[in-house]
């Protein structure tokens, strides 16, 4: 086993993120963590396969700004290194999201615990804010929910932890479905029951009160058809992971299945709306 790790950062639009982890976790990099322009990924040296890397970056080449930055480095305490940097997220002064190892002298009404490993959704990024910001406006008591591409879990965990009667969540990558079980469990979530897949091919006994999906813009206009065919009349979806400056279209897409729009909020240049099924 090498004493060297190869450290890849990834420079990109952050809505490319996911799926770009996604691939380049078969790649041979098992450590992913978010930065302010992409994220970075670790694998150990005769682990990680650039030249896997090289094909997925000339498969994305459209994309604009992509750029893939390799670095040899010595083995380290990730997790150490990734608690020195992180700090906790204060929603509206209601929602503490925080690591496990993080230790406030105050307390708040919803406290969430999150270790996010591979996956994405600490709350640090402004999409995964705005989501836990509008689910506090949204009447969970009692409901079914449906938290599509969880990552972490954060959504679900918030659902439950406001009331939601039971959340059924998925997500494409099974470090996600992993890790989301794991945080779930951390926080005595246990009415949600997390399983790997997409939301074409799973099968669910029953319709739902609230759809979550902080995805991008491209997943959700492809399954917007799929959130309205799940969705009790009335039901609500809350959807991010789009700029603002995308909203015309999702509008589009979203009057087409149905949907009337209730309400919309942004954070610098990210946005969320909240839509229900007519």
């Amino acid at each position: 086993m090498s004493n060297f790790y190869t450290r890849l950062q990834v420079i990109c639009d952050p809505s490319y993120s996911e799926i770009l982890i996604a691939e380049i976790a078969e790649a041979g990099f098992d450590t992913f963590m978010e930065t302010d322009s992409g994220f970075e990924a670790y694998g150990e040296e005769d682990k990680a396969d650039r030249k896997e890397v090289d094909a997925i970056q000339h498969k994305y080449d459209q994309v604009k700004p992509l750029q893939f930055l390799y670095e040899r480095v010595e083995k380290q305490n990730w997790n150490e290194e990734w608690e020195k940097n992180v700090d906790p997220i204060i929603v509206d002064d209601i929602v503490l999201v925080r690591a496990a190892f993080h230790q406030l002298n105050r307390k708040f009404p919803i406290e969430i615990i999150i270790t996010p490993k591979m996956s994405f959704g600490t709350g640090h990024h402004q999409t995964t804010h705005l989501m836990l910001r509008n689910q506090l406006k949204i009447d969970h008591n009692g409901k079914r929910v449906m938290d599509a591409g969880c990552g972490t879990a954060i959504l679900s965990i918030m659902a439950s932890k406001v009331g939601a009667k039971s959340v059924e969540a998925f997500d494409i990558d099974e470090w996600s479905v992993l890790n989301g079980k794991e945080n779930a469990e951390v926080n005595d979530a246990s009415n949600i029951h997390i399983q790997r897949g997409n939301i074409g091919d799973l099968k669910f006994s029953e319709s739902f009160d609230i759809v979550l999906a902080n995805i991008n813009k491209n997943v959700l206009m492809a399954e917007m058809e799929q959130y309205a065919w799940h969705l009790v009349p009335g039901g609500l979806l809350l959807i991010s992971g789009f700029y603002d400056k995308d909203i015309p279209d999702l509008v589009d897409v979203t009057k087409r299945f149905g949907f009337s729009e209730v309400s919309r909020s942004d954070m610098e240049t990210w946005a969320a709306m909240l839509l229900a099924k007519k």
